[in-house]
C-alpha cells in the first residue's frame, strides 16, 4: 500500500525540480538580455587624461610656417632666349650688379645693332637737315636785309627830293615818282618779314617733326639694347640667391623666372593659423616663433582676410635679432597670444573639439576606473585647452585622446 504513494511523491518531486529549473534559466536568460554589452578595456597610457580646472587660461593659437624675405625679387627673361650659362647658385652672395644667369638670343642682338645704325642714320639726317633749313633761314634774312636797306633808301631819297621840289630843284613829278618808289619798297619788305616769319615757323615745325621721329628711333634703340642687356640676368640688388630655376640649355619664354633673390638681414615669419583659430587675431598680439634650437619674441604685423586651404596667413614682425642660422624659406613653429581669461573652467583640448561647438567626451568620476560618455558644450579655445561651458565640473577628469574607435560605447574600463 506505500509504494504507490511514495512512487507518486517521487514523480511530483521530479515535476516540481523541473519547473523550478525551467523558471530559473528563463531569469538567467532574462536577465542577460537586460544587461548591456560588456564595455571595452583600454589602457590608461592610450587615453591621455587630464582633470578639469577652475581659473586662469591664457588663450594662444599655433600654426607652422616659414621665414620670409621682406626684401626679394624675381629676375626674369624679357624676352624668349636660351640658358647659356648659370654663373651664380642658390646660396651665394651677389652684389647688384653681378650676372647670375647669361641667355643668347641672336636676333634680339642683331636687331639691337640694327637699331643702333637706324638711329645713327637718322642722326645725321637730322643734322643735314638742320643746315639745309638753317641756309635757307639766313638765304631770307639776307633779302629782308637788303629790302629793309632799299626801302631806307628809297624812303630817304623821297624826302630829299620833296624839299629839293618845295625849292624848286626838281619836278613835281620825279618828287612824286620818289615817293611811290619809296612806299613800294617799303612794302617789299614788310613781305620779306612775313616770309621770314613764316620760314621760321616752317623750319621749326620741320625741326620738331624729324627730331619726334628721331625720339621714336632712340626709344626703340633702348628698348632693342634693354632687351639685349637682359640677356645677361643681373641680381638687381645685393643680397642672397634663393634659387636659380634653369639649366644650361633650357629655351626659356619671355617672363619665365630665372632667379630670386633676397636680402637676408629682413626676415618675417609667415604662419599658417587653422581659420577656426583665426577668428580673433589682430595686430600688435605678441607671437613667439620656434626656431627648433631658440624662441624669438615677435609681434603680429598683418592678417590676410582671405582664407586659403582652410588656413589664414600672418605676418609676425620681430622684436629682438634672429639667430645665425635664420634663413628665408626656413621651417617654424609660432604661437600667438590672443586674450588672458579669468575665473573659467578648462581642461586639455580632446582630439577633434572646437570652440563654441557641443559634442560628447568620456569623463572620469574620482576613484573610479570607467569613464562614462558625457555631453559637453565648449567654449574658446587654446593651443592646447579649451573653455568648458558645459556638461563638465572641476576637478572631473576627461580622455583627451582620439575616442572615434569606440564611437558606438558609451563606457570605458579603464585597466
Amino acid at each position: 500500500m506505500d509504494r504507490p504513494r511514495l512512487k507518486d511523491q517521487s514523480k511530483r518531486m521530479k515535476l516540481a525540480w523541473v519547473v523550478g529549473g525551467f523558471i530559473a534559466l528563463s531569469g538567467v536568460a532574462f536577465a542577460i538580455a537586460r544587461l548591456e554589452p560588456g564595455a571595452p578595456s583600454v589602457a590608461r597610457e592610450q587615453l591621455y587624461l587630464d582633470e578639469v580646472k577652475q581659473g586662469t587660461l591664457e588663450r594662444k593659437v599655433r600654426g607652422p610656417g616659414v621665414l620670409q624675405p621682406r626684401e626679394a625679387r624675381w629676375l626674369s627673361t624679357r624676352v624668349e632666349a636660351r640658358v647659356d650659362r648659370v654663373l651664380v647658385r642658390a646660396g651665394e652672395t651677389v652684389e647688384a650688379d653681378a650676372i647670375i644667369v647669361q641667355l643668347s638670343n641672336p636676333e634680339v642682338e642683331r636687331a639691337a645693332d640694327a637699331a643702333a645704325l637706324e638711329v645713327a642714320a637718322a642722326r645725321a639726317e637730322f643734322a643735314a637737315a638742320r643746315l639745309e633749313l638753317e641756309s635757307q633761314r639766313l638765304d631770307r634774312r639776307s633779302s629782308l636785309a637788303e629790302a629793309r636797306a632799299n626801302a631806307e633808301s628809297a624812303r630817304l631819297q623821297a624826302v630829299a627830293e620833296e624839299r629839293a621840289f618845295i625849292q624848286g630843284a626838281v619836278s613835281e613829278l620825279q618828287a612824286a615818282r620818289s615817293k611811290i618808289l619809296a612806299t613800294q619798297l617799303g612794302e617789299r619788305a614788310q613781305i620779306e618779314e612775313q616770309r621770314l616769319a613764316a620760314l621760321d615757323a616752317a623750319v621749326g615745325a620741320q625741326l620738331e617733326a624729324r627730331i619726334a621721329r628721331l625720339r621714336q628711333q632712340e626709344r626703340a634703340l633702348e628698348e632693342r639694347r634693354l632687351a639685349a642687356d637682359s640677356l645677361k640676368v643681373r641680381a638687381g640688388m645685393a643680397g642672397v640667391v634663393q634659387g636659380v630655376p634653369v639649366q644650361e640649355g633650357q629655351q626659356l619664354a619671355p617672363g619665365a623666372n630665372v632667379a630670386r633673390v633676397a636680402m637676408p638681414g629682413s626676415l618675417y615669419a609667415e604662419l599658417r593659423i587653422p581659420e577656426l583659430d583665426a577668428r580673433d587675431l589682430a595686430p600688435g598680439q605678441p607671437a613667439s616663433i620656434d626656431m627648433r634650437d631658440r624662441l624669438v619674441r615677435g609681434r603680429v604685423v598683418r592678417v590676410d582676410p582671405a582664407v586659403v586651404a582652410g588656413a589664414v596667413r600672418v605676418e609676425i614682425d620681430f622684436d629682438e635679432a634672429l639667430p645665425s642660422q635664420a634663413r628665408a624659406d626656413l621651417s617654424v613653429d609660432g604661437t600667438i597670444a590672443i586674450e588672458t581669461l579669468t575665473g573659467v573652467r578648462f581642461v586639455g583640448r580632446p582630439v577633434g573639439a572646437q570652440s563654441g561647438a557641443a559634442t560628447t567626451v568620456f569623463r572620469v568620476r574620482a576613484g573610479s576606473s570607467v569613464a562614462e560618455r558625457v555631453p559637453v558644450k565648449f567654449g574658446k579655445a587654446s593651443v592646447n585647452q579649451i573653455v568648458v561651458l558645459e556638461g563638465l565640473d572641476p576637478g572631473e577628469i576627461v580622455v583627451l585622446a582620439d575616442t572615434t574607435q569606440w564611437s558606438g560605447k558609451d563606457r570605458l574600463v579603464i585597466d
